[in-house]
Protein backbone atom coordinates (compact mmCIF):
# COMPACT_ATOMS: atom_id res chain seq x y z
CA UNK A 1 0.00 0.00 0.00
CA UNK A 2 1.30 3.47 -0.88
CA UNK A 3 2.35 5.52 2.15
CA UNK A 4 0.83 8.99 2.64
CA UNK A 5 2.60 11.70 0.65
CA UNK A 6 2.97 15.25 1.95
CA UNK A 7 4.05 18.29 -0.07
CA UNK A 8 5.74 21.17 1.73
CA UNK A 9 5.74 24.35 -0.36
CA UNK A 10 8.16 27.10 0.63
CA UNK A 11 6.42 30.45 0.08
CA UNK A 12 8.03 32.70 2.69
CA UNK A 13 10.28 34.61 0.27
CA UNK A 14 9.66 38.31 -0.15
CA UNK A 15 10.92 38.39 -3.73
CA UNK A 16 13.05 41.50 -3.39
CA UNK A 17 14.23 41.14 -6.99
CA UNK A 18 10.63 41.68 -8.07
CA UNK A 19 10.80 45.16 -6.52
CA UNK A 20 7.19 44.79 -5.47
CA UNK A 21 5.08 45.11 -2.32
CA UNK A 22 3.19 42.02 -3.51
CA UNK A 23 4.67 38.75 -2.20
CA UNK A 24 6.51 37.02 -5.02
CA UNK A 25 4.36 33.92 -5.00
CA UNK A 26 1.19 35.98 -5.59
CA UNK A 27 2.42 37.45 -8.87
CA UNK A 28 0.19 36.00 -11.59
CA UNK A 29 1.07 33.74 -14.49
CA UNK A 30 -1.77 33.30 -16.99
CA UNK A 31 -4.10 35.12 -14.61
CA UNK A 32 -3.43 32.82 -11.66
CA UNK A 33 -1.00 33.40 -8.74
CA UNK A 34 2.18 31.36 -8.99
CA UNK A 35 1.33 29.60 -5.74
CA UNK A 36 -2.05 28.51 -7.08
CA UNK A 37 -0.41 26.95 -10.17
CA UNK A 38 1.82 24.80 -7.98
CA UNK A 39 -0.99 23.95 -5.57
CA UNK A 40 -3.14 22.72 -8.45
CA UNK A 41 -0.39 20.33 -9.56
CA UNK A 42 0.28 19.16 -6.01
CA UNK A 43 -3.41 18.57 -5.32
CA UNK A 44 -3.42 15.97 -8.08
CA UNK A 45 -0.53 14.01 -6.51
CA UNK A 46 -0.19 14.49 -2.75
CA UNK A 47 -2.43 13.50 0.13
CA UNK A 48 -1.63 16.62 2.14
CA UNK A 49 -0.12 20.03 1.40
CA UNK A 50 1.50 22.45 3.85
CA UNK A 51 2.62 25.94 2.83
CA UNK A 52 5.41 27.76 4.69
CA UNK A 53 4.81 31.52 4.75
CA UNK A 54 6.56 34.50 6.26
CA UNK A 55 5.21 36.74 9.04
CA UNK A 56 2.48 39.11 7.93
CA UNK A 57 1.71 37.11 4.78
CA UNK A 58 -2.03 36.80 5.35
CA UNK A 59 -2.66 37.23 1.62
CA UNK A 60 -0.48 34.20 0.88
CA UNK A 61 -2.30 32.23 3.58
CA UNK A 62 -5.61 33.07 1.90
CA UNK A 63 -4.24 31.99 -1.47
CA UNK A 64 -3.08 28.70 0.08
CA UNK A 65 -6.51 27.84 1.51
CA UNK A 66 -7.87 25.33 2.22
CA UNK A 67 -4.38 23.94 2.83
CA UNK A 68 -2.63 24.51 6.13
CA UNK A 69 0.18 27.00 6.65
CA UNK A 70 3.08 27.40 9.07
CA UNK A 71 5.06 30.59 9.63
CA UNK A 72 8.82 31.04 9.32
CA UNK A 73 9.39 33.84 11.83
CA UNK A 74 13.03 34.42 10.90
CA UNK A 75 14.46 34.39 7.39
CA UNK A 76 17.29 31.91 7.95
CA UNK A 77 17.30 29.96 4.70
CA UNK A 78 15.40 27.26 2.88
CA UNK A 79 16.27 24.36 5.21
CA UNK A 80 15.19 26.50 8.15
CA UNK A 81 11.90 27.23 6.36
CA UNK A 82 11.40 23.51 5.76
CA UNK A 83 12.01 22.77 9.45
CA UNK A 84 8.98 24.86 10.37
CA UNK A 85 6.80 22.13 8.85
CA UNK A 86 8.45 19.17 10.64
CA UNK A 87 5.39 18.61 12.82
CA UNK A 88 3.31 18.21 9.64
CA UNK A 89 5.49 15.57 7.96
CA UNK A 90 3.57 12.60 9.32
CA UNK A 91 4.85 9.06 8.90
CA UNK A 92 4.92 8.73 5.13
CA UNK A 93 7.03 10.59 2.59
CA UNK A 94 7.73 14.29 2.09
CA UNK A 95 8.46 16.37 -0.98
CA UNK A 96 9.75 19.92 -0.56
CA UNK A 97 9.02 22.41 -3.33
CA UNK A 98 9.44 26.13 -3.96
CA UNK A 99 6.42 28.33 -4.64
CA UNK A 100 8.41 30.25 -7.25
CA UNK A 101 8.62 27.08 -9.39
CA UNK A 102 4.97 27.32 -10.44
CA UNK A 103 4.92 25.31 -13.64
CA UNK A 104 5.75 21.79 -12.47
CA UNK A 105 3.23 19.35 -13.90
CA UNK A 106 1.55 16.58 -11.89
CA UNK A 107 3.10 13.98 -14.20
CA UNK A 108 6.57 15.15 -13.26
CA UNK A 109 5.80 15.02 -9.55
CA UNK A 110 4.50 11.47 -9.96
CA UNK A 111 7.71 10.48 -11.77
CA UNK A 112 9.72 11.93 -8.88
CA UNK A 113 7.77 9.93 -6.28
CA UNK A 114 7.85 6.76 -8.37
CA UNK A 115 11.60 7.05 -8.84
CA UNK A 116 12.31 7.18 -5.13
CA UNK A 117 9.82 4.41 -4.41
CA UNK A 118 11.85 1.96 -6.50
CA UNK A 119 13.89 1.35 -3.39
CA UNK A 120 17.40 2.01 -4.75
CA UNK A 121 17.52 5.67 -3.66
CA UNK A 122 16.84 7.31 -0.34
CA UNK A 123 16.42 10.76 -1.86
CA UNK A 124 15.21 11.95 -5.26
CA UNK A 125 15.45 15.41 -6.80
CA UNK A 126 14.32 17.18 -9.94
CA UNK A 127 16.94 18.37 -12.41
CA UNK A 128 16.91 20.26 -15.71
CA UNK A 129 19.12 21.28 -18.61
CA UNK A 130 18.57 25.01 -19.35
CA UNK A 131 19.87 26.38 -22.64
CA UNK A 132 21.71 28.94 -20.51
CA UNK A 133 22.58 27.28 -17.16
CA UNK A 134 23.72 30.65 -15.82
CA UNK A 135 24.07 30.68 -12.06
CA UNK A 136 22.04 27.54 -11.31
CA UNK A 137 23.60 24.98 -8.99
CA UNK A 138 25.14 22.09 -10.93
CA UNK A 139 24.19 18.45 -10.35
CA UNK A 140 27.34 16.36 -10.31
CA UNK A 141 26.99 12.60 -10.66
CA UNK A 142 26.68 9.71 -13.06
CA UNK A 143 24.24 7.09 -14.32
CA UNK A 144 21.23 8.99 -12.99
CA UNK A 145 22.57 9.29 -9.44
CA UNK A 146 23.82 12.44 -7.74
CA UNK A 147 27.13 12.71 -5.93
CA UNK A 148 26.80 16.34 -4.94
CA UNK A 149 25.27 19.69 -5.84
CA UNK A 150 27.72 22.54 -6.39
CA UNK A 151 26.53 26.12 -6.28
CA UNK A 152 27.75 28.18 -9.23
CA UNK A 153 29.77 30.52 -7.06
CA UNK A 154 31.71 27.56 -5.60
CA UNK A 155 32.04 25.54 -8.81
CA UNK A 156 35.22 24.99 -10.78
CA UNK A 157 35.31 25.70 -14.50
CA UNK A 158 34.87 21.98 -15.15
CA UNK A 159 31.86 21.81 -12.84
CA UNK A 160 30.32 24.91 -14.41
CA UNK A 161 30.49 23.15 -17.77
CA UNK A 162 28.05 20.51 -16.42
CA UNK A 163 24.67 21.14 -18.16
CA UNK A 164 22.51 19.36 -15.55
CA UNK A 165 21.17 21.85 -13.02
CA UNK A 166 19.32 21.59 -9.72
CA UNK A 167 15.63 22.54 -9.77
CA UNK A 168 15.35 22.50 -5.97
CA UNK A 169 12.64 19.86 -5.44
CA UNK A 170 13.56 17.06 -3.01
CA UNK A 171 11.61 13.94 -2.05
CA UNK A 172 12.37 11.39 0.70
CA UNK A 173 10.84 9.34 3.48
CA UNK A 174 9.51 11.71 6.14
CA UNK A 175 11.79 10.37 8.88
CA UNK A 176 14.90 10.69 6.68
CA UNK A 177 14.00 14.18 5.53
CA UNK A 178 13.37 15.34 9.11
CA UNK A 179 16.71 13.93 10.29
CA UNK A 180 18.66 15.56 7.48
CA UNK A 181 16.95 18.92 7.94
CA UNK A 182 17.82 18.89 11.66
CA UNK A 183 21.44 18.15 10.76
CA UNK A 184 21.86 21.08 8.35
CA UNK A 185 24.25 23.72 9.71
CA UNK A 186 24.54 27.41 8.89
CA UNK A 187 28.32 27.36 8.46
CA UNK A 188 28.42 29.53 5.34
CA UNK A 189 29.01 33.18 4.48
CA UNK A 190 25.34 34.10 4.85
CA UNK A 191 24.78 32.20 8.06
CA UNK A 192 21.75 30.46 6.55
CA UNK A 193 20.49 26.88 6.49
CA UNK A 194 20.47 25.64 2.88
CA UNK A 195 18.11 22.91 1.70
CA UNK A 196 20.66 21.71 -0.84
CA UNK A 197 22.87 20.53 2.05
CA UNK A 198 20.38 17.68 2.50
CA UNK A 199 21.89 16.02 -0.58
CA UNK A 200 25.38 15.90 0.97
CA UNK A 201 23.96 14.60 4.25
CA UNK A 202 22.12 11.79 2.44
CA UNK A 203 25.25 10.79 0.52
CA UNK A 204 27.29 10.88 3.74
CA UNK A 205 24.84 8.38 5.27
CA UNK A 206 25.31 6.08 2.31
CA UNK A 207 21.94 6.84 0.77
CA UNK A 208 21.81 7.07 -3.01
CA UNK A 209 20.34 10.23 -4.51
CA UNK A 210 18.45 9.87 -7.80
CA UNK A 211 18.00 12.68 -10.33
CA UNK A 212 14.76 12.93 -12.31
CA UNK A 213 15.03 15.20 -15.35
CA UNK A 214 12.23 17.41 -16.67
CA UNK A 215 12.13 20.26 -19.22
CA UNK A 216 13.49 23.65 -18.19
CA UNK A 217 10.24 25.41 -19.20
CA UNK A 218 8.52 23.33 -16.55
CA UNK A 219 11.11 23.64 -13.77
CA UNK A 220 12.20 27.24 -14.30
CA UNK A 221 12.28 29.46 -11.25
CA UNK A 222 10.70 32.91 -11.19
CA UNK A 223 12.70 35.43 -9.20
CA UNK A 224 12.44 38.62 -11.25
CA UNK A 225 10.04 40.47 -13.52
CA UNK A 226 12.02 39.25 -16.51
CA UNK A 227 11.69 35.63 -15.42
CA UNK A 228 8.00 36.22 -14.71
CA UNK A 229 7.53 37.38 -18.31
CA UNK A 230 9.46 34.35 -19.58
CA UNK A 231 7.26 32.04 -17.52
CA UNK A 232 4.16 33.78 -18.86
CA UNK A 233 5.34 33.25 -22.43
CA UNK A 234 6.03 29.57 -21.77
CA UNK A 235 2.60 29.00 -20.19
CA UNK A 236 0.81 30.88 -22.95
CA UNK A 237 2.31 28.61 -25.60
CA UNK A 238 1.28 25.56 -23.58
CA UNK A 239 -2.28 26.86 -23.26
CA UNK A 240 -2.52 27.82 -26.94
CA UNK A 241 -1.14 24.50 -28.07
CA UNK A 242 -3.54 22.57 -25.83
CA UNK A 243 -6.50 24.60 -27.13
CA UNK A 244 -5.58 24.07 -30.78
CA UNK A 245 -5.00 20.35 -30.23
CA UNK A 246 -8.51 20.24 -28.73
CA UNK A 247 -10.06 21.73 -31.88
CA UNK A 248 -9.79 25.52 -31.47
CA UNK A 249 -8.73 27.65 -34.45
CA UNK A 250 -6.41 30.60 -33.80
CA UNK A 251 -5.49 32.69 -36.82
CA UNK A 252 -2.51 34.24 -35.01
CA UNK A 253 -1.78 32.19 -31.88
CA UNK A 254 1.15 34.34 -30.75
CA UNK A 255 -1.14 37.33 -30.21
CA UNK A 256 -3.83 35.48 -28.23
CA UNK A 257 -3.53 35.55 -24.44
CA UNK A 258 -5.38 32.94 -22.42
CA UNK A 259 -6.03 32.45 -18.72
CA UNK A 260 -5.24 29.23 -16.90
CA UNK A 261 -8.99 28.61 -16.48
CA UNK A 262 -10.14 29.60 -19.99
CA UNK A 263 -12.56 27.01 -21.40
CA UNK A 264 -12.78 26.80 -25.19
CA UNK A 265 -14.97 24.24 -26.93
CA UNK A 266 -14.03 22.56 -30.23
CA UNK A 267 -14.63 24.60 -33.40
CA UNK A 268 -14.26 27.93 -31.62
CA UNK A 269 -12.43 30.48 -33.79
CA UNK A 270 -10.25 33.18 -32.24
CA UNK A 271 -8.88 36.10 -34.24
CA UNK A 272 -5.66 37.99 -33.56
CA UNK A 273 -4.98 40.14 -30.48
CA UNK A 274 -7.69 38.65 -28.30
CA UNK A 275 -7.23 38.68 -24.50
CA UNK A 276 -8.98 36.32 -22.10
CA UNK A 277 -9.18 37.23 -18.41
CA UNK A 278 -10.20 34.72 -15.76
CA UNK A 279 -13.51 32.87 -15.79
CA UNK A 280 -14.29 32.70 -19.51
CA UNK A 281 -16.21 29.90 -21.22
CA UNK A 282 -16.72 29.86 -24.99
CA UNK A 283 -19.01 27.23 -26.48
CA UNK A 284 -18.82 25.39 -29.77
CA UNK A 285 -18.79 27.29 -33.12
CA UNK A 286 -18.51 30.71 -31.49
CA UNK A 287 -16.15 33.25 -33.06
CA UNK A 288 -14.13 35.84 -31.15
CA UNK A 289 -12.85 38.45 -33.58
CA UNK A 290 -9.74 40.62 -33.38
CA UNK A 291 -8.89 42.96 -30.50
CA UNK A 292 -11.62 41.74 -28.16
CA UNK A 293 -11.22 41.44 -24.37
CA UNK A 294 -13.22 38.90 -22.35
CA UNK A 295 -13.34 38.18 -18.61
CA UNK A 296 -15.79 36.44 -16.32
CA UNK A 297 -18.24 35.71 -19.13
CA UNK A 298 -19.94 32.95 -21.11
CA UNK A 299 -20.20 32.98 -24.90
CA UNK A 300 -22.84 30.62 -26.26
CA UNK A 301 -22.67 28.28 -29.22
CA UNK A 302 -22.44 30.04 -32.57
CA UNK A 303 -22.20 33.50 -30.99
CA UNK A 304 -20.13 36.24 -32.60
CA UNK A 305 -17.99 38.68 -30.60
CA UNK A 306 -16.05 41.64 -31.95
CA UNK A 307 -13.92 42.93 -33.39
CA UNK A 308 -13.02 45.43 -30.66
CA UNK A 309 -15.62 44.15 -28.18
CA UNK A 310 -15.38 43.92 -24.41
CA UNK A 311 -17.21 41.35 -22.31
CA UNK A 312 -16.94 42.06 -18.60
CA UNK A 313 -17.81 39.83 -15.60
CA UNK A 314 -21.37 38.56 -15.62
CA UNK A 315 -21.83 38.86 -19.38
CA UNK A 316 -23.71 35.93 -20.91
CA UNK A 317 -24.32 35.59 -24.63
CA UNK A 318 -26.75 32.87 -25.57
CA UNK A 319 -26.51 30.94 -28.81
CA UNK A 320 -25.95 32.98 -31.99
CA UNK A 321 -26.01 36.33 -30.20
CA UNK A 322 -23.91 39.07 -31.82
CA UNK A 323 -21.76 41.65 -30.04
CA UNK A 324 -19.91 43.90 -32.45
CA UNK A 325 -17.51 46.82 -32.76
CA UNK A 326 -16.85 48.83 -29.60
CA UNK A 327 -19.65 47.18 -27.65
CA UNK A 328 -19.27 46.60 -23.90
CA UNK A 329 -21.39 44.07 -22.01
CA UNK A 330 -21.32 43.84 -18.20
CA UNK A 331 -23.52 41.78 -15.84
CA UNK A 332 -26.01 41.32 -18.66
CA UNK A 333 -27.55 38.50 -20.67
CA UNK A 334 -28.21 38.64 -24.40
CA UNK A 335 -30.77 36.06 -25.45
CA UNK A 336 -30.45 33.72 -28.40
CA UNK A 337 -29.94 35.63 -31.64
CA UNK A 338 -29.95 39.05 -29.97
CA UNK A 339 -27.68 41.66 -31.57
CA UNK A 340 -25.75 44.68 -30.37
CA UNK A 341 -23.48 45.37 -33.30
CA UNK A 342 -22.10 48.89 -32.82
CA UNK A 343 -20.93 51.39 -30.21
CA UNK A 344 -23.13 50.23 -27.34
CA UNK A 345 -22.96 49.75 -23.57
CA UNK A 346 -25.24 47.17 -21.97
CA UNK A 347 -24.81 46.85 -18.21
CA UNK A 348 -27.01 45.17 -15.59
CA UNK A 349 -29.53 44.14 -18.21
CA UNK A 350 -31.56 41.33 -19.71
CA UNK A 351 -32.05 41.38 -23.47
CA UNK A 352 -34.56 38.93 -24.89
CA UNK A 353 -34.04 36.54 -27.78
CA UNK A 354 -34.02 38.08 -31.24
CA UNK A 355 -33.87 41.69 -30.06
CA UNK A 356 -31.81 44.30 -31.87
CA UNK A 357 -29.91 47.01 -30.02
CA UNK A 358 -29.08 49.99 -32.24
CA UNK A 359 -25.75 51.80 -32.45
CA UNK A 360 -24.97 54.18 -29.62
CA UNK A 361 -27.47 52.67 -27.18
CA UNK A 362 -26.63 52.73 -23.48
CA UNK A 363 -28.30 51.33 -20.40
CA UNK A 364 -27.98 54.01 -17.72
CA UNK A 365 -27.55 51.56 -14.86
CA UNK A 366 -25.89 53.66 -12.13
CA UNK A 367 -27.39 56.60 -10.28
CA UNK A 368 -24.26 57.45 -8.32
CA UNK A 369 -25.28 55.23 -5.41
CA UNK A 370 -26.92 52.04 -6.69
CA UNK A 371 -27.00 49.84 -9.79
CA UNK A 372 -30.37 49.27 -11.49
CA UNK A 373 -31.45 46.77 -14.12
CA UNK A 374 -32.89 47.16 -17.59
CA UNK A 375 -35.11 44.45 -19.04
CA UNK A 376 -35.73 44.24 -22.80
CA UNK A 377 -38.14 41.63 -24.04
CA UNK A 378 -37.92 39.31 -27.02
CA UNK A 379 -37.92 40.64 -30.60
CA UNK A 380 -37.69 44.25 -29.39
CA UNK A 381 -36.02 46.92 -31.54
CA UNK A 382 -34.04 49.66 -29.81
CA UNK A 383 -33.23 52.52 -32.19
CA UNK A 384 -29.79 54.10 -32.43
CA UNK A 385 -28.60 56.60 -29.82
CA UNK A 386 -31.13 55.51 -27.20
CA UNK A 387 -30.58 55.94 -23.45
CA UNK A 388 -32.50 53.47 -21.28
CA UNK A 389 -32.60 54.92 -17.77
CA UNK A 390 -32.84 52.01 -15.33
CA UNK A 391 -34.83 50.61 -13.74
CA UNK A 392 -36.91 50.25 -16.87
CA UNK A 393 -38.60 47.52 -18.90
CA UNK A 394 -39.19 47.35 -22.65
CA UNK A 395 -41.78 44.72 -23.55
CA UNK A 396 -41.73 41.98 -26.17
CA UNK A 397 -41.88 43.26 -29.72
CA UNK A 398 -41.69 46.92 -28.69
CA UNK A 399 -39.92 49.55 -30.81
CA UNK A 400 -38.00 52.46 -29.33
CA UNK A 401 -37.40 55.31 -31.74
CA UNK A 402 -33.87 56.49 -32.39
CA UNK A 403 -32.56 59.22 -30.11
CA UNK A 404 -34.97 58.46 -27.30
CA UNK A 405 -34.37 58.76 -23.57
CA UNK A 406 -36.58 56.09 -22.01
CA UNK A 407 -37.44 56.66 -18.36
CA UNK A 408 -40.74 54.74 -18.18
CA UNK A 409 -41.70 51.18 -19.02
CA UNK A 410 -42.64 50.49 -22.65
CA UNK A 411 -45.51 47.99 -23.12
CA UNK A 412 -45.22 45.02 -25.44
CA UNK A 413 -45.62 45.86 -29.15
CA UNK A 414 -45.71 49.61 -28.40
CA UNK A 415 -43.75 52.32 -30.21
CA UNK A 416 -41.97 54.63 -27.77
CA UNK A 417 -40.72 58.06 -28.84
CA UNK A 418 -39.00 60.14 -26.17
CA UNK A 419 -37.23 63.09 -27.77
CA UNK A 420 -37.77 66.77 -28.46
CA UNK A 421 -40.06 67.60 -31.40
CA UNK A 422 -38.20 68.61 -34.55
CA UNK A 423 -38.89 72.17 -35.74
CA UNK A 424 -37.81 73.50 -39.17
CA UNK A 425 -37.41 77.29 -39.71
CA UNK A 426 -37.46 78.01 -43.46
CA UNK A 427 -34.65 80.33 -44.62
CA UNK A 428 -33.09 80.64 -41.18
CA UNK A 429 -29.91 78.75 -42.16
CA UNK A 430 -29.18 81.17 -45.02
CA UNK A 431 -29.92 84.17 -42.79
CA UNK A 432 -27.60 82.82 -40.12
CA UNK A 433 -24.76 82.38 -42.61
CA UNK A 434 -25.23 85.94 -43.92
CA UNK A 435 -25.18 87.32 -40.39
CA UNK A 436 -22.02 85.45 -39.48
CA UNK A 437 -20.25 86.50 -42.68
CA UNK A 438 -20.97 90.19 -41.94
CA UNK A 439 -19.57 89.79 -38.43
CA UNK A 440 -16.48 88.08 -39.78
CA UNK A 441 -15.85 90.74 -42.41
CA UNK A 442 -16.26 93.48 -39.80
CA UNK A 443 -13.53 91.96 -37.67
CA UNK A 444 -11.06 91.75 -40.56
CA UNK A 445 -11.29 95.43 -41.54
Amino acid sequence: MTVPATAVILAAGLGTRMRSALPKTLHPVAGRPMLRHLLTSCEAVFDRIVVVVGPGMEAVERAAAPHGTVVQRESLGTAHASRQALAEFGGGEVTILYADNPLIRPETLRRLLDRRRRGDAGLALLAMRPADPGRYGRVIGRDGFVERIVEWVDATETERAEPLCNAGVLSAAAADMARWLEAVRADNAKGEYYLTDVVALAVREGKRVAAVEAPYDELRGVNSRTELAEAEAAVQWQLRRAAMEAGVTMTDPASVFLCADTKLAPDVTIGPNVVFGSGVTVERDAEIRAFSHLEGCTVGAGALVGPFARLRPGAVLESHAHVGNFVEIKAARLGAGAKANHLTYIGDAEVGAGSNIGAGTITCNYDGYFKHRTTIGERAFIGSDTALVAPVTVGDGAIVAAGSVITEDVPADALAIARGRQVAKPGRAAAFRDQQERKKQGKTR
